[in-house]
């Protein structure tokens, strides 16, 4: 089994930062379910703990986000893996920004 021999049709590579801007989107959506599951199960009241959680999410997809989009603008790296990056990791603030509007302003 020698070496593949074959054409490259490209330059461009994937991306570490790409692939930690989804497992971030995936962390944090992840953990925002279990947190509103949680809250949920314990009667709408949400413990310190869940509070904690949201707010790593938080952390974490403003992290994801920003991966995301750096590795976007970058022309040497395939865009697929960054676009996913970017969508879960605004899912995620999209969801963050529904708990606290629901949170907030209809109780």
């Amino acid at each position: 089994m020698g070496k593949r021999r074959g054409y490259i049709f490209t330059d461009k590579k994937g991306s570490n930062r790409a692939r930690m801007a989804v497992i971030l989107g995936i962390i944090s959506l992840v953990s925002l379910g279990a947190a509103v599951f949680g809250a949920y199960q314990s009667g709408g009241v949400a413990k310190t703990g869940y509070g904690f959680t949201a707010l790593l999410a938080l952390v974490y997809s403003l992290t994801g986000l920003v991966l995301g989009i750096v590795t976007a603008l970058n022309k040497n790296y395939y865009k697929p893996v960054p676009v996913a990056g970017i969508l879960l990791n605004g899912a995620s603030l999209a969801c963050i920004g529904l708990i606290l509007y629901m949170g907030g302003y209809l109780w």
